[in-house]
């Protein structure tokens, strides 16, 4: 990584540290954790999903809410590391939590949870923001798309021990319970996250910001309404939010849905376990391909690629009959996932005031979160409708074209380049 500054660097690590929570607490491991405190406590299986959807609704409404609130108030000079460094704390404070929870204890489990995906969600808001500090425009989807591309990356490796060590527990070969090594995976995934976070909190500092003045909070409350009042005269930045609800819609339920359709196909949870690896695995040099073809093409004629991969993956989907059929459908997901997200965070990037980049990043925050409700909804009607759970992912390019269709009306980001943004490599 000898071709990027040390900020950039440090910048991308935090995506490796980072990405451990998502795959590790959020996708694979804590949810069956959860789901056997449940079952253990004498609760039904649909209860204790049902309070799990109800507990990541909770914890994703707080953080829609605060999104912009905080980001405007981290605008001011020296708020923005602050900010990242308390939601860090918060995060990985709660995730090592969750290691000495007892395991029938379902309800503090839960909590904990929630806290600790504030915590995760609230620093990505900042982390996000930091991009327009560390690099210039015309490098900031390359830095994005690699920053995804570690992310994948450096969550295979914790997430491969974990899982290693709780296959040997399970077999017996390892003296413990599966569940204290659920526990150890926990702790792996914040000691990881804690670890690899530290250069972004060392290095990376805040260059854009608003100065200080008297009454900082309602200040920002004000320059928060003033700003959602004319957020429509930032007319590129509007459209792009607009098409970003969209399509990032259905890329997020795309993963978020595909190993229960998995289930209903009638794979095992642990071939689906070793899909989900591999894709991850697949996704990294994809999301850093594109990061590096967006350099010769522009990020938004990139974007469209991506948006029409997945509008592929829609239609296969419906046709999907065989394990074979899944496996090719999630590399297909691993070649497209980590591009259309890095490139949407730096096309973003561009466009925003970088004074305000927190403020706007809080916008950008809210438009992903509730772009996360309708998707699943569509799905779970279409397929109630129609009594076929393929119709339900098929009905998902209609997100992908409302969105591709409103991308077409957003101009591409000028770049401007000046001599104070002359880079220094290390």
């Amino acid at each position: 990584m000898k071709s990027f500054t040390k900020q950039e660097n440090s910048w991308m690590l935090y995506d490796w540290a980072n990405s451990a929570y998502s795959i590790i607490i959020t996708t694979a491991v804590f949810p069956l954790f959860y789901k056997a405190a449940a079952t253990k406590a004498g609760m039904s299986a649909s209860d204790s999903t049902a309070y799990l959807g109800y507990t990541i609704a909770i914890s994703t409404f707080i953080l829609a809410m605060l999104g912009p609130i905080l980001g405007t108030i981290a605008d001011y000079k020296g708020f923005k590391k602050k900010f990242l460094t308390f939601f860090l704390t918060l995060g990985v404070s709660f995730t090592a939590l969750l290691a000495f929870i007892p395991s029938d204890n379902w309800l503090l489990l839960l909590i904990c949870y929630t806290i600790a995906a504030i915590g995760s969600a609230g620093a990505n808001v900042f982390y996000d923001a930091f991009l327009v500090d560390v690099t210039t425009e015309k490098r900031m989807n390359r830095i994005s798309a690699r920053g995804f591309g570690l992310g994948y990356i450096g969550s295979t490796i914790p997430f491969l021990i974990s899982i290693a060590i709780i296959i040997l527990a399970q077999q017996e070969i390892l003296p413990i319970t599966t569940t204290t090594a659920s526990q150890i995976a926990f702790l792996i995934t914040a000691i990881w996250w804690g670890l690899f976070s530290i250069p972004i909190l060392r290095i990376v500092h805040q260059i854009y910001f608003i100065e200080p003045e008297q009454k900082p909070i309602i200040n920002s409350f004000k320059r928060l309404g003033k700003t959602f009042k004319n957020i429509r005269q930032y007319r590129a930045l509007f459209l792009f939010l607009l098409a970003y609800f969209f399509y990032i819609d259905g890329v997020g339920t795309i993963i978020t849905m595909s190993t229960a359709y998995g289930s209903d196909l009638g794979i095992s949870s642990t071939n689906l376990l070793i899909i989900l690896f591999v894709t991850q695995a697949v996704a990294a040099p994809f999301s850093i391909f594109f990061g590096r073809l967006s350099e010769k093409f522009s990020g938004k004629k990139m974007l469209y690629v991506g948006i029409i991969v997945y509008i592929i993956i829609c239609i296969y989907a419906f046709f999907l009959k065989t394990t074979i059929d899944f496996w090719i459908l999630a590399m297909l997901v691993a070649t497209s996932q980590g591009g259309i997200q890095s490139l949407s965070r730096s096309f973003y990037a561009k466009l925003v005031p970088k004074e305000k980049s927190n403020e706007f990043f809080g916008f950008y925050n809210i438009f992903g979160k509730f772009a996360s409700i309708m998707g699943p909804l569509l799905v779970g009607l279409t397929a109630q409708m129609t009594g076929r759970s393929n119709m339900g992912v098929f009905s998902l390019i209609i997100l992908f074209v409302i969105g591709i269709f409103i991308l077409t009306k957003v101009s591409e980001p000028k770049i401007e380049v000046s001599s104070s943004e002359s880079i220094d490599h290390v």
